[in-house]
């Protein structure tokens, strides 16, 4: 392997913090000349402390893989502000949305990570989540707190706060729908369970 180099490529550098969709935020630590298969070829080598992973990126697939600089101050304030909104979750059966969650962690976007934080977000006095819900909100206020506290320079417990701020603010969880952004098809309750309270609602109707 040839010596460690440490200059730019690609619009990124060593030392850099990035956000790598399917780990969160990283840190270039490095970037590295590897021959495969007779081809030179230039990676970026990035840590992330706190998963304890090292993950070697070739430089010429990060667009393709969506490694991204770190989100602006403006994007950050963006992604606050969605989670004092009301939370918006769709009719279908838990397991459908669970993929749709985990899909919107893993994009790496700062915008759909707090829109999951905002929809299985809970306070104190609401019904607490299921484990599979509490897994997934705690995976994306993990993703969202952690590019805060590098974007805004404040510690990770600092970060947390700073979103458990704004959540405070959001409109209580009701047993009542929402008005459908789209189809029709939202309401405000978190519960994987809900639809089943919904489909027994409406059979009572109907007696």
């Amino acid at each position: 392997m040839a010596a460690k180099k440490t200059v730019q490529r690609a619009g990124f550098k060593t030392n850099e913090h990035v956000v790598y969709p399917a780990h969160g935020v990283g840190q270039i630590t490095a970037i590295e000349e590897q021959e495969i298969a007779g081809m030179k070829m230039e990676l970026f080598v990035i840590n992330f402390e706190q998963d304890k992973l090292t993950l070697r990126v070739p430089v010429a697939k990060v667009k393709s893989v969506g490694m991204r600089k770190l989100a602006s101050d403006a994007d950050v304030a963006r992604a606050l502000k969605t989670v004092t909104g009301r939370a918006r979750v769709k009719r279908t059966m838990w397991s459908r949305r669970a993929q749709e969650y985990e899909a919107k962690i893993n994009s790496g976007d700062l915008d759909y990570i707090s829109e999951v934080v905002r929809d299985l977000y809970r306070s104190s006095d609401q019904p607490e989540q299921s484990y599979s819900e509490r897994q997934l909100f705690e995976q994306a206020m993990d993703r969202m707190s952690r590019e805060i506290s590098v974007v805004r320079k404040i510690t990770l417990t600092e970060a947390e706060q700073v979103i458990l701020k704004e959540l405070a603010k959001s409109p209580r969880r009701g047993a009542k729908a929402d008005v459908a952004e789209s189809d029709g098809s939202e309401t405000d309750a978190t519960d994987p369970a809900s639809e089943k309270t919904s489909t027994a609602s409406s059979k009572e109707a109907a007696a």
